[in-house]
This record gives C-alpha cells, structure tokens and sequence, in this order.
C-alpha cells in the first residue's frame, strides 16, 4: 500500500488511536503522543497539512518498529476504511 499524500498532523494523531496513542500534551504546532502498550513509547507529529513524506514515512517506520508490524499492514490499520 501507498503512503497517503494528503494526510494532516491531525489526522494522523486520530488514527493512532487504533494502537492505543493518546495525546498528552501539544507544545507550539507540534502533538505528543504516548503509548503504554506493551511498552511505553512517545512519538511527536507536527500539525502540519499536509504532513511532509520524509516526515510522515519516518513516523510510520518508528511506529511499525515498535509494534512489530509491517509498514504495509501499519497503513492498512490506520488509513483504510473498513
């Protein structure tokens, strides 16, 4: 699956919520988002529109690390519509 092109700082943080991220703080334009399952885990995302490729690319891969999935069923989770 492709990453998505159009997808904003905001949108991302909402979709985290699938894998248990909630946000606990924002600081300026960026969120920070923590995960306490099955360990603790902290990612930032800007609240940018749209989110830059690099960017985005790099959140999904530390997020995929972490949860021991493949980035391809990562986006499957969080951007396809069931």
């Amino acid at each position: 699956m492709r990453i998505p092109r159009q997808v904003s700082g905001d949108a991302l943080a909402s979709a985290r919520r699938v894998l248990g991220y909630v946000i606990i703080r924002q600081t300026g334009s960026h969120l920070r988002l923590t995960c306490k399952i099955p360990a603790e885990h902290h990612i930032s995302i800007p609240r940018h529109d749209p989110l830059r490729i690099g960017t985005l690319s790099n959140i999904l891969t530390d997020v995929a690390t972490f949860h021991n999935l493949e980035k391809d069923k990562l986006l499957q989770l969080l951007f396809e519509k069931a």
